[in-house]
């Protein structure tokens, strides 16, 4: 799966969506009330906050499809043949799964064979495209994604639906109380890094003072 392994299992919001594939939130909502194409992961209260999980399937399906609408001029009709031939190849490795072009129609290549499914794409020039490119690509600008900003190191923060609205260190999903309950078990700044490879040693000492604080108050 090349640069994709990690990233199979991540869960990404309509915000991610649109900052990863280039697609208008307007768009990605407009796909999504139509049927066109929905989310992998879909809360019964749809407009509930992280009700809408998209999968890193989804991902690379969307990004395929904004790229034949927006530098290939696909019709929709055709968009949408894309859309349900990816959710029917859903468990097929990326590396297996390629199209191709002829003018603005899509034809499909069988993954095993790699013979045209359709007989309009046999004896025909066609433009070919593999999606373990634009997997890799998506996969390389989720990582990107999750990167932690400078300004959030040391930082804590506390977010609606995120570890049940806990106290985590900012740009992770790492709780201040896990990070006490290392220190109080006697780890130092450099053994609880060491679990949590993501912090730094700021980040710890935040968190600490935090817990401590607010241990006292309770008190």
């Amino acid at each position: 799966m090349g640069d994709t392994t990690m990233t199979e299992m991540m869960a990404f919001t309509a915000e991610h969506v649109c900052r990863l594939t280039g697609l208008s939130n307007r768009q990605v909502r407009y796909w999504d009330d139509t049927g066109f194409f929905s989310p992998t992961l879909i809360d019964e209260h749809r407009r509930r906050a992280f009700g809408r999980i998209y999968s890193f399937r989804d991902i690379v399906g969307l990004r395929t499809i904004a790229v034949l609408r927006n530098k290939r001029k696909i019709p929709l009709q055709e968009l949408r043949r894309v859309g349900a031939w990816l959710q029917k190849e859903h468990e097929t490795p990326w590396s297996s799964l390629r199209f191709a072009l002829k003018g603005r129609t899509v034809v499909f290549i069988d993954p095993g064979s790699g013979v045209p499914i359709e007989a309009k794409g046999h004896g025909q020039a066609v433009l070919s495209i593999d999606l373990q490119p634009i997997a890799n690509e998506m996969g390389k600008a989720a990582a990107r994604l999750r990167e932690r900003q400078p300004g959030q190191v040391g930082k804590l923060d506390r977010k609606r639906y995120v570890v049940h609205n806990a106290w985590v260190v900012a740009g992770t999903r790492i709780p201040t109380e896990a990070i006490w309950n290392f220190h109080e078990a006697g780890y130092s700044v450099k053994a609880i890094i060491a679990e949590y490879p993501r912090l730094v040693p700021a980040d710890v000492r935040s968190a600490i003072e935090f817990e401590s604080t607010r241990r006292k108050r309770a008190a």
